[in-house]
């Protein structure tokens, strides 16, 4: 299998837009990683220079130590799943999985104990002499992964493979894929819009925005540690709350933040941050997922504007003074008619699950 380098890799096209920008990365062999991000962020093009499907500007992409700026994406032992499958519709399945392994010129007896062992991987043994057309969409991306897998790449790019299939599907193939990539021991690099996606299958999760790498980290880091603005409304549904024109004090070597009005003394580990950031006192935003939020009589005061049900969870939409805030609270014991639209509820969260953002910079201070 395979490592995968990328340093000072760039983009930029024939109008001087920059597509992608300084973008460095060190991807372990075996490694599953997942690069995020709105559309136009970059992350199709990075994967498309690993590819050899785009010509690099500037930096290099390595593959098991080798530099393949220059290596066409045959010489790359690499293989691509597509988001529109790109099977060929007049061949069957058996033959657009196999259609790589003559090409090779590999023996038919070769070809026939891959295809079926990739077939039988995925699932999809009862459907090898069908056309691609009397196949449903989850079943058609299998034949696609087949297509890929049966070559035995070092690295395997999937570019939002899941994107055309439903929910209920998308979720099936999620699990899929989990499942494969047990199974055949290859590195991943997968490319996504859908953040549940990157959160369930990553080992890492590459958060870009405008041809930027905004984070790098394993789901749990990026959830629970969010490095800026972005990243924390980006990554978690419904995303986090937000509350603007909060105040970071600091009195008797203390810190403590006030939001809409009300004094929230600091952790620990939080003043250590600060004090060793030198931070001084001065307006912040103040972050709390909705998950985080718990019905507290003593607490904040807001009017539910919406309220869904969501079978285990209840999601309420609070209007709280020129804030909109989403508390999402366990239905287990709950008499739903007191969390009815135009109710006012009570609410508060811990301190040690709320961030502090710098205004300015975006960036998080805790």
């Amino acid at each position: 299998m395979a490592s995968v380098k990328l340093t000072n890799v760039k983009k930029v096209y024939d109008n001087n837009v920059v597509a992608v920008h300084d973008f460095n990365l060190d991807i372990k062999d075996k490694e599953f990683v997942v690069f995020v991000g709105p559309s136009g962020c970059g992350k199709s093009t990075t994967l498309r220079m690993v590819a050899g499907l785009e010509e690099i500007s500037g930096g290099t992409v390595e593959i098991d130590g080798e530099v393949v700026n220059d290596l066409q994406p045959k010489d790359r032992n690499i293989a691509m799943v597509f988001q529109n499958y790109a099977l060929y519709p007049h061949m069957s399945v058996y033959d657009n999985i196999a259609f790589s392994l003559r090409l090779q010129k590999m023996p038919e007896d070769v070809i026939y104990s891959k295809v079926t062992n990739a077939a039988e991987i995925l699932g999809i043994t009862d459907y090898l002499m069908r056309k691609p057309r009397a196949l449903s969409g989850g079943q058609r991306q299998r034949v696609a992964i087949g297509r890929a897998i049966v070559r035995n790449p070092q690295v395997l790019l999937m570019d939002e493979p899941l994107s055309n299939l439903d929910a209920k599907l998308r979720n099936q193939m999620r699990a899929e894929i989990i499942k494969l990539r047990q199974k055949i021991n290859t590195t991943f690099i997968y490319v996504t819009h859908d953040q549940t996606e990157a959160m369930t299958l990553g080992d890492r999760i590459v958060i870009m925005k405008d041809g930027f790498i905004q984070q790098i980290g394993t789901p749990q880091e990026v959830f629970g540690h969010p490095n800026n603005l972005f990243v924390a409304g980006f990554i978690g549904t419904p995303q986090m709350n937000f509350f603007n024109d909060c105040q970071l004090t600091l009195d008797n070597d203390e810190y403590a933040v006030t939001v809409m009005g009300t004094r929230i003394a600091l952790t620990r580990q939080q003043q250590e941050k600060l004090k060793a950031a030198e931070r001084k006192p001065g307006g912040v935003i103040v972050g709390v997922r909705p998950v985080h939020m718990r019905i507290d009589q003593d607490g904040f005061s807001g009017k539910i504007e919406v309220s869904e049900m969501m079978g285990s969870e209840l999601h309420l939409h609070l209007s709280v003074g020129d804030s909109d805030v989403v508390a999402i609270i366990p239905t287990v014991g709950l008499d739903l008619s007191e969390y009815a639209i135009g109710k006012t509820i009570n609410f508060s969260f811990s301190p040690d699950l709320m961030h502090l953002f710098d205004p300015e910079t975006t960036n998080n201070l805790i």
